[in-house]
């Protein structure tokens, strides 16, 4: 079995990504609710754990705690911003009120120079900070290894106990030398072993899928996105003929996408596909709706009836009892939907936060924990073509948030016309490749305009090109002046309706990826 790394939820929205970290660094890692036992624990084998961020306070009564045994299992704990401040709390340190809250970019100086959590890395270094809190007393045998401005032990360090603290976070890209402290924990401390790889994640969620669902039948919520096909690989592997994908073609598609689908999965994968028509079905739902939320909830809760409408068919040949999704982490953060966590929701997704509680159907989300292009590296694993993997997300909801305001037929024809020519530009210039993801916007305003010496009075198409690597942040593309000249002319000449683009510079945070 892989050296395991145990990492408890506080309630962070960085949490995954330490989990992430820790597999980037061919180390297995689990994340765990904050409760649980320390028994559990042992009874894992883990080599280390991680007490993650949260927006607790540990001084507020009713704030989340560990099981106190942890710190008596005989393997390193690290705690991380709000997991330090714990560490302190309950091991005879006192922690209070910070005079000034330290978030965002800060600068730590290394006071250690036999530090073991900073060997190799010289300061002073600038690292990422969200706290209120900081730590006023020691523990007993701690010793403070680097200080920040607003405090003196911003990292500390207890050998005897092996007990470690972090009160900034080196799993954010934001920290300088981040992975090279935490890899300092993971061998200099915990002695892991580097061997994980994705095939292991293969062999455990198809020993895990085959285990939930026995030999009931599974349907499959497929898009044709990446992360719905990497399911349907990942699920066809574990239960074969068990799986039934079903593509809903809500009207909200892009150009051409039910054709690519069926001919794909059904054509070349030979996987059993039901193709639902509810084009005018959702339209009619949304039909005088503007609120972004309530679009979301609609899309999502009409997803679920479609399914369930069509289960009885499909159920008396297959007896299908369960609805896979392809749920990753980006999606679970952004809705606070972990276990027993108490991070901030930021948007509903449709596939997360719009389920009913009578749902007829239970849900299987084998890639739930994984990041974008963990995903994509998941796919490769399973053999799926390069150019799948490749394209570029598309929200469940599809075009209905990327209409502002009000969905309508005519609106989503033009925005599906305007979003294939941006693309269509994108990947003949090799632009496509070196965006995270790029799309058009339809924006219900019109202006005026003068096309043939006359006076136009037409909608507005904004588009949007971003980088990132996970999703978890994001910078707007710097997409060269002349191809968004072409791509904002042919638009204009090309799209009815249309006579003005414009572009997007805006990085995440403060915006969102999608407008809506």
């Amino acid at each position: 079995m892989a050296t395991s790394i145990a990492v408890l939820d506080f309630g962070s929205q960085y949490t995954q990504v330490i989990a992430r970290r820790v597999r980037e660094c061919n180390v297995h890692s689990r994340i765990f609710p904050f409760g649980v036992s320390a028994a559990e624990l042992r009874a894992e084998g883990v080599a280390g754990v991680i007490l993650s961020g949260g927006p607790a306070s540990v001084k507020a009564a009713g704030s989340p705690r560990p099981d106190p045994e942890i710190f008596n299992l005989g393997v390193p704990v690290l705690g991380i911003c709000y997991g330090l401040q714990l560490i302190a709390e309950l091991t005879g340190g006192a922690v209070a009120k910070s005079a000034r809250r330290e978030y965002g970019s800060g600068s730590l100086t290394v006071t250690a120079t036999d530090s073991r959590l900073f060997a190799g890395v010289k300061g002073p270094l600038t690292v990422w900070n969200s706290h209120g809190d900081k730590v006023t007393r020691l523990p007993k045998g701690a010793r403070a290894v680097a200080k920040t401005e607003n405090s003196d032990f911003a990292a500390i360090e207890d050998d005897a106990a092996r007990r470690y603290g972090l009160q900034f976070h080196p799993e954010v890209n934001h920290t300088q030398h981040g992975v090279k402290i935490l890899r300092n924990f993971l061998f200099k401390i915990c002695r892991a072993k580097a061997d994980w790889k994705m095939s292991n994640f293969v062999g455990e969620q198809v020993a895990a899928v085959r285990e939930q669902v026995g030999k009931d039948s599974v349907l499959l919520a497929l898009s044709g996105g990446v992360d719905s096909s990497v399911v349907a690989a990942l699920l066809h592997k574990a239960i074969g003929k068990q799986l039934t994908c079903v593509f809903v073609d809500h009207g909200l598609l892009r150009l051409g996408e039910r054709e690519q689908v069926e001919k794909m999965f059904r054509g070349h994968f030979k996987i059993n596909l039901v193709v639902v028509d509810a084009a005018e079905r959702f339209l009619r739902k949304l039909r005088g709706v503007t609120e972004p939320e309530r679009k979301r909830k609609i899309i999502g809760a009409e997803f679920v009836k479609v399914f369930e409408e069509e289960f009885p068919k499909i159920a008396k040949a297959s007896g299908a009892k369960w609805l896979a999704q392809g749920t990753i982490y980006p999606d679970v953060i952004e809705s606070a939907a972990i276990a027993n966590s108490t991070a901030a929701v930021i948007k509903s997704h449709h596939n997360v936060g719009g389920l009913p509680k009578n749902m007829k159907l239970k849900l299987v989300e084998p890639i739930r924990e994984l990041f974008k292009d963990e995903v994509r590296a998941l796919g490769l694993e399973l053999g799926l073509p390069r150019e799948m993997l490749w394209r570029h997300p598309f929200p469940g909801p599809g075009l209905g948030v990327r209409v502002l305001g009000e969905v309508k037929r005519e609106y989503c024809d033009i925005l599906r016309a305007a979003d294939a020519i941006f693309i269509e530009e994108l990947r003949t210039s090799g632009w496509y490749d070196k965006t995270w993801q790029a799309f058009a916007v339809f924006i219900p305003e019109k202006t005026v305009g003068v096309m043939g010496d006359e006076r136009t009075y037409d909608y507005l198409v904004g588009l949007r090109a971003i980088t990132s690597t996970d999703a978890m942040t994001a910078d707007w593309a710097r997409l060269p002046y002349d191809l968004l000249q072409r791509v904002s002319n042919r638009i204009i000449n090309e799209v009815k309706g249309v006579n003005r683009v414009v572009y997007d510079i805006s990085s995440k945070p403060p915006a969102t990826i999608e407008w809506e």
